[in-house]
Parts: structure tokens; C-alpha cells; sequence
């Protein structure tokens, strides 16, 4: 998927992102190392997971400039779901050379 600007009326909405896409990002290869090791994650495995993890949590979008109040997700609770991801990806990989 390109980065195209997303236009709205005339107004460009490419800006707005989900703030939890970032923490998912930086997490995920902390979880892979801690419970999963031994485990070689292919390209599409990684992308498989982020994806998951992203569905799996509420996404909280804001824009440059907003305020955002709390409602923040802990690292605990981003954690559990990425290692929630992690398993179901191993559980039903999608290509089938496993």
C-alpha cells in the first residue's frame, strides 16, 4: 500500500494516525526475543503479527496539534496482545510450507 494522501472534501486527512501503531512497532521485537527465540519469523510473519496486534487493541488516532487526553493502553496490555498475535501467526501461518 502506497502512502497516497487520503483527501476528504478537499481536506488532506493523511496526517491522522493511530498513535498505538508506533508502540506496537517498537514492542513486537521485544516479545519475539523474550517467548518466541527460537522461533525464525519470516517477512510476512512479522507483518502477520503488527497487523494482528493492531487489531487487537483499540486504535487511538489523533492528529498533529491535537490534545489527547489519557485513555492510554498500558505496555502490559500492548504486550499480551502482541504475544496473543505471535501465537495465532504460528498457530495458522499463511503460507503452506510449514
Amino acid at each position: 500500500m502506497g502512502q497516497h494522501p487520503l483527501i476528504i472534501n478537499g481536506i488532506d486527512v493523511s496526517n491522522i494516525v493511530n498513535r498505538n501503531e508506533k508502540r506496537v512497532a517498537e514492542l513486537i521485537p521485544e516479545i519475539l526475543e523474550e517467548y518466541f527465540g527460537d522461533f525464525i519469523f519470516e517477512d510476512l510473519d512479522i507483518q502477520d503479527i503488527y497487523a494482528l496486534a493492531l487489531n487487537l487493541i483499540p486504535a487511538g488516532y489523533a492528529q498533529p496539534g491535537s490534545i489527547v487526553l489519557s485513555n492510554r493502553l498500558s505496555n502490559y496490555e500492548i504486550r499480551a496482545k502482541i504475544r496473543a498475535a505471535a501465537e495465532r501467526v504460528l498457530d495458522n501461518p499463511t503460507r503452506a510450507d510449514r
